[in-house]
């Protein structure tokens, strides 16, 4: 698979190792995020990919490699695939799997069907194949849950029946953990919005204080299963919120497509009707709802203070872009096809700035009302730190509460494990005092001055 330049990619092959590439097919950048190459079929003479052309969404096909000609296997409308299962020996696809709400499977291939009955009934959770033997009479299965471990299972089709392996993370089983629940609501503009809440495990599910977490991307989604920062929210005592915004993927092209230019705007509006939605549905109260993410989704959470202030009482935002023109017009052109594809979904920083600057966040900072924690990485390619320290001298100006972590060793997002630990301490206590969560230490004030600066581990507080 070869890029191309203005996004997607071309699909060549080779007879032999000296044979000149020749191109089989091409897609562009909108058919090129939902599709690829799987392997090749066991003569050679084609090749199985997940492919977009034609279709919303990505489709299992078989694309000859003499010609081109792609013959559909399976697909769906509107959710992708995510996961395939072939025959060892054949390498013939016998079962795909779509993430709905949940993961779902479709069966190819009639000889498994019974199997893949009985392997659901091994455990509860959403199943995956890992692995077979070389004679395909025994497989490795796992199966995610949303309040629990990953747990492996040996699977004998001779017996139908399963051996319990071992779970991932096993001191998880020790805990009562949250369960994930699947959204859906209308977009004002009638558009359907999927997505996930967490509630608290002890706690009633009326009038709870909510946090909206917006996953990254945005051309991502979030899934159901174990999610250790949402099981962290639920422990202490928020409801938590994943809503998978147009412009999120896994939903097909049409849905994506709908994000296009829609940062701060209908991809914005979608985050406030899920409020709405769960005020409505009486989930969440009003005034303790808080918006948090990172990279677009810290964009999303200062955005929301900004255009709506007033309907998140903080916000918490980890390497987001506070100025779109500048982080635009800042890509290197070696980005090439990615830098184009970000151009066209967002905007154009040669052509668009008043565009980019009206969707900015930075230059609607004195609408900004609310306490912000803000986190920056000092190594951040895509979001320097001087841009982020822009919008926290105009919060500061304004006399608007903002604490500012910044993380010496860190780029876009935190990696490591005593930073990811110091950031979430900083942050249950940032969320006990104004939605008045749990909190290990929620009586303790912040360890910093508007004069000084603190380090506390390898992080650095600046007020």
């Amino acid at each position: 698979m070869a890029s191309r330049p203005g996004g997607g990619y071309d699909l060549i092959v080779r007879q032999s190792e000296g044979a000149p590439w020749r191109i089989v097919c091409s897609r562009d950048y909108q058919e090129g995020a939902s599709s690829g190459a799987v392997r090749f079929a066991r003569d050679g003479s084609g090749v199985f990919c997940i492919d977009a052309s034609e279709s919303n969404t990505g489709r299992l096909v078989r694309i000859a490699v003499e010609d081109g000609a792609a013959e559909v296997l399976a697909g769906e409308p509107n959710y992708e695939i995510v996961s395939l299962f072939f025959q060892v020996d054949t390498y013939e696809m016998q079962a795909v799997a779509y993430a709905r709400s949940r993961l779902e499977w479709e069966v190819l291939d009639d000889a498994i069907r019974s199997d893949l009955e009985a392997v659901a009934k091994l455990d509860r959770g959403d199943f995956e194949f890992q692995s077979t033997d070389a004679s395909d009479s025994v497989w490795v299965v796992s199966f995610n849950k949303d309040n629990g471990p990953v747990s492996y299972y040996l699977y004998d089709r001779r017996t139908k029946r399963g051996t319990f392996l071992f779970d991932e993370i096993p001191e998880l089983s020790d805990y009562t953990l949250a369960r994930m629940e699947p959204i859906s609501f209308k977009a004002r503009d009638g558009l359907a919005i999927q997505g996930y809440i967490t509630y608290p495990t002890a706690r009633t599910r009326r009038d709870l204080p909510l946090v909206i977490r917006v996953h990254g991307g945005p051309w991502a989604r979030d899934y159901w299963g174990y999610n250790p920062e949402v099981q962290w929210l639920a422990s202490r005592g928020y409801a938590c919120l994943q809503v998978n915004s147009r412009g999120s993927s896994g939903y097909g092209k049409d849905f994506v497509n709908a994000g296009n230019r829609e940062w701060g705007g209908r991809m914005q509006k979608d985050l406030i009707d899920a409020v709405d939605w769960a005020v409505g549905q009486g989930i969440a109260d009003s005034e303790r709802v808080a918006i948090f993410g990172s990279s677009y989704g810290g964009y999303a959470a200062l955005e929301g203070m900004a255009t709506d202030p007033g309907l998140f009482c903080c916000g918490i935002d980890v390497s987001g872009q506070s100025d779109l023109l500048g982080w635009l017009g800042s890509l290197p052109r070696k980005y090439g096809p990615i830098r184009s594809t970000i151009f066209m979904r967002v905007g154009n920083p040669e052509t668009d700035a008043e565009f980019l600057q009206s969707r900015s966040p930075l230059y609607k900072a004195d609408r900004i009302r609310d306490p912000l924690l803000v986190i920056q990485g000092e190594r951040d390619p895509f979001v320097p730190r001087a841009d982020t320290e822009r919008i926290i001298a105009a919060l500061n100006a304004n006399g608007i509460e903002c604490v500012y972590l910044l993380f010496p060793d860190e780029g876009q997002g935190i990696s490591r494990l005593q930073d990811r630990m110091i950031f979430w301490n900083a942050a249950e206590k940032f969320l006990a005092e104004h939605l008045g969560g749990r909190s290990d230490e929620s009586s303790a004030r912040w360890p910093m001055s508007h004069t000084t600066e603190r380090w506390l581990g390898r992080a650095v507080f600046l007020a």
